[in-house]
């Protein structure tokens, strides 16, 4: 039997966000992508993420909101991760005062041209922010428009509720002691490499690995690189 690989997806991102690096890894792990339905808290999507690994112990990854996530499964679970990757993501709760209500009032409006325009019209506007500047009018641009349009204006909903209410995972790294990737894009505006090299230097056993050319979304983006620095993350 092969090791259980969990693979969580970031804001209203679905299985095909993770693909290229399914298809990488599937040779010597079984990958299970995670879905949160209509959950609304991080911490209810880490029990999820707990309720349908098929195995007690498993590596654990998490792209942007499923970094989040990943950390919130250690915060309830240490003992059942054996890896952890951290991709794209960050470790902040929602700021107080000003910064934390002009970033509330962009996530609701987002919200609101969901529920008005629908998914796509939405994406287009949310995903031009988040892409390295080359991506943009590509064809895989339009592939992410149709995987965020395969879901609903409710899970955008309630994903971003989520988020507004994310926890302080700051307390969780010190905790981590297993193999640990840190990865981002060299051109993520949204979870900057500085961001994550001050992660890494926290946690005990880290690899850290910035992503050339590469915007959020470095898992499509990039996803040989991503492949292969997860491929050396599973070997230690």
């Amino acid at each position: 039997m092969k090791p259980i690989l969990m693979l969580c997806p970031g804001l209203i991102c679905d299985a095909a966000v993770w693909m290229p690096q399914v298809q990488a890894l599937s040779a010597t792990f079984d990958c299970v992508v995670v879905d949160y339905g209509l959950l609304d808290s991080l911490a209810d999507m880490a029990r999820q993420v707990l309720a349908t690994a098929p195995t007690a112990r498993f590596a654990l990854a998490g792209h942007s909101m499923g970094g989040r996530v990943a950390l919130e499964v250690m915060r309830l679970a240490p003992e059942r991760v054996s890896h952890l990757a951290l991709l794209d993501t960050g470790i902040h709760p929602l700021a107080d005062r000003e910064a934390g209500e002009k970033e509330r009032a962009g996530r609701m409006a987002l919200v609101q041209l969901a529920s008005d325009k629908g998914m796509r019209a939405m994406g287009r506007q949310w995903l031009a922010g988040m892409v390295h500047a080359d991506v943009l009018g590509s064809s895989l641009f339009e592939s992410v428009l149709d995987m965020l349009e395969r879901s609903s204006p409710a899970q955008f909903a309630a994903q971003t509720q989520a988020l507004l209410t994310r926890p302080d995972a700051a307390e969780v790294l010190p905790d981590i002691t297993c193999p640990t990737l840190v990865l981002a894009g060299e051109q993520d505006a949204w979870s900057p490499p500085a961001q994550h090299a001050a992660m890494a230097d926290v946690l005990a056993d880290a690899q850290l690995s910035i992503v050339a050319h590469c915007g959020h979304m470095s898992t499509l983006e990039q996803p040989e690189a991503v492949a292969q620095a997860m491929a050396q993350w599973l070997l230690r």
